[in-house]
């Protein structure tokens, strides 16, 4: 039997090391239905790491969390999903907080609540119930957002600032979080992409839609060809 520290260790390595990349999710998601049998504690570790780490760690988490109900489900280990169900709002607290802290976040804990409403991880009602708390933080965000006076202000009054940015315990990004950000939400857009224009293995089903959706070939379709010709033909007579 492996050491159950041991396993909490690396485990939260993984979530502390967690990218864009689908890769990196589906590794940790592995390891923890491998330990399955550890997964209460598995679980204290994800809810530990989203209150410990930046902002763009919690956002990799949170996609994390889409995957690893994901896997738990197919492989019919519900404990994980259970659990998560149970505590989806003191996570969604935690990577989108209700003091604008994570603004930035906003988009995507609405992305991984849609994901997991369509899995049938949650429910509709519970997401409403969340998406209405998640405009209350949008609002404060677009209420917060510094006008160009207000940057001035806040250059000159900068050890102030500094330390109200920390009254809740969360440090406002420096620049190499803001650039990790950027890249990490590129990589993302760029899957996402590549998702959307993906070809099925049913790659008839499109053809077929769009041969459905066109109309017969009428005598107005022959009348109008007819036409385009005669006006071709005069053109060539022209030149």
């Amino acid at each position: 039997m492996a050491d159950p520290f041991e396993v909490r260790m690396r485990f939260t390595s993984q979530l502390q090391h967690l990218n864009a990349s689908v890769n990196s999710s589906q590794k940790a998601a592995h390891y923890a239905l491998k330990y399955r049998d550890m997964d209460e504690d598995l679980h204290s570790c994800i809810l530990e790491q989203l209150e410990r780490n930046s902002m763009n760690n919690r956002a990799n988490i949170m996609y994390f969390i889409e995957h690893l109900c994901d896997m738990a489900q197919r492989e019919n280990h519900m404990n994980f999903v259970r659990m998560m169900q149970k505590d989806i709002l003191m996570v969604v607290d935690a990577v989108a907080p209700s003091d604008g802290s994570g603004a930035a976040n906003v988009k995507v804990v609405r992305r991984v609540l849609q994901g997991l409403q369509q899995k049938h991880i949650l429910q509709s009602d519970t997401v409403t119930e969340i998406e209405g708390c998640l405009k209350e933080r949008d609002t404060i965000a677009e209420e917060s957002a510094l006008s160009p006076i207000d940057a001035n202000a806040q250059r000159e009054h900068s050890h102030h600032q500094t330390a109200s940015a920390k009254v809740n315990g969360v440090s406002r990004p420096d620049k190499r979080q803001i650039e990790q950000r950027i890249e990490e939400d590129r990589e993302r857009h760029k899957r996402l992409r590549e998702s959307i224009w993906a070809i099925g293995d049913e790659g008839d089903e499109e053809f077929e839609r769009l041969w459905d959706e066109v109309s017969e070939i009428g005598e107005d379709d022959y009348i109008a060809a007819e036409e385009d010709a005669m006006e071709r033909r005069q053109a060539l007579e022209l030149e």
